[in-house]
């Protein structure tokens, strides 16, 4: 068995090193050959983790062509959704670096078993690579999580089949305990449990089984019809094409909106570059107007946009999650 636990700048220290005691002890009791190794997407460095700046050396390159398992941790930092340095920033930061192409190899090759700590699930969600999959991140994270198109799961553990994702910090020990029972069996994962004297919490979810019922019906995502015609006149203020801005905390976007109304229905589209999205759900309340919109630059997520018009300028903010609120503002061009 051979695991890789990837180190990027501002990492959590637990998130690592919690599943690195893991497989080490396991390997102390596996006939198999176990290594485990603290890699980089740049190869053997320094790298400076989110608390106290505190170091861990690199010792390779990450290596996704051959099998094995490979491990994501979160970041740590701030919670402060305002702060330059807050922990959403840190992950972003990480998907500009080559890791994301490496991740987005290893997550394509059959034989390598993906998995993350924490924050770690939010990296892969942030370069698309979650949209439809059954995952955990921080709870603080679950609902950033769901916006980029996964299935967020309240759960300790989350088994995915090639996709293993454990919840908050501590949960490192939990998803590390359960790989070595995967991969080399419960008594060895139990011969571990013995050694740190501590026992795997929670249930691991899988979609198997039988489903809970649910209390409530999911909510219709169709788009309101007009029924008055003074909410047509109101909409009229909003048809056109604009040229938008949106100031993340990443950088700006541009996007041009186009706004008008068909058979009394709000409808939309959003073109940034090349990329064009239909507006989901446009809804008009009062002289606001609201859409969800799912884009892929800075990253993957669906963003909620809430904008409202003075003449022809434009000005709301849009939200995904823990991530800050990114202003909006821009002007009709026709």
């Amino acid at each position: 068995m051979h695991v890789q636990i990837i180190l990027f700048d501002g990492f959590d220290l637990l998130d690592a090193i919690a599943p690195y005691e893991v497989f080490t002890a396991a390997a102390m009791y596996a006939k198999e050959e176990v290594t485990v190794k603290l890699v980089s997407a740049e190869g053997e460095r320094m790298v400076t983790s989110g608390v106290n700046q505190l170091k861990l050396r690199a010792s390779e390159k990450l290596v996704t062509q051959s099998g094995g398992i490979i491990l994501v941790p979160g970041a740590s930092g701030s919670v402060d959704a305002n702060d330059p340095d807050a922990i959403p920033v840190k992950l972003q930061r990480a998907t500009e670096t080559e890791l994301s192409d490496l991740l987005t190899e290893a997550f394509h090759n059959p034989d390598i078993l993906l998995s993350t700590v924490c924050g770690g699930s939010l990296i892969l969600a942030m370069i698309g690579l979650l949209e439809g999959r059954y995952a955990v991140s921080h709870h603080m994270g679950m609902d950033l999580l769901s916006t980029t198109g996964a299935n967020a799961i309240h759960a300790r553990v989350v088994d995915d089949g090639d996709l293993i994702t454990g919840g908050g910090v501590t949960s490192g020990l939990d998803l590390a305990l359960y790989l070595v029972e995967r991969e080399l069996g419960p008594r060895i994962a139990h011969a571990v449990e013995q050694l740190f004297e501590y026992e795997r919490r929670g249930t691991i979810w899988r979609a198997e089984g039988n489903a809970p019922n649910e209390s409530q019906k999911e909510d219709s995502l169709e788009a309101p019809i007009l029924e008055s015609s003074n909410q047509i006149n109101e909409l009229i203020d909003f048809q056109g094409v604009w040229d938008t801005t949106i100031s993340t905390p990443i950088g700006k976007l541009s996007v041009l909106l186009h706004l008008s109304a068909e058979n009394g229905r709000i409808v939309g589209t959003a073109r940034q570059g090349k990329e064009l999205v239909t507006l989901d759900n446009p809804v008009l309340e009062g002289n606001t107007l609201k859409w969800t919109m799912k884009v892929t630059k800075p990253m993957h997520l669906t963003l909620k946009f809430t904008v409202t018009v003075d003449g022809n300028e434009m000005h709301g903010v849009a939200k995904a999650g823990m991530l800050p609120s990114s202003k909006l503002s821009g002007h009709r061009i026709s």
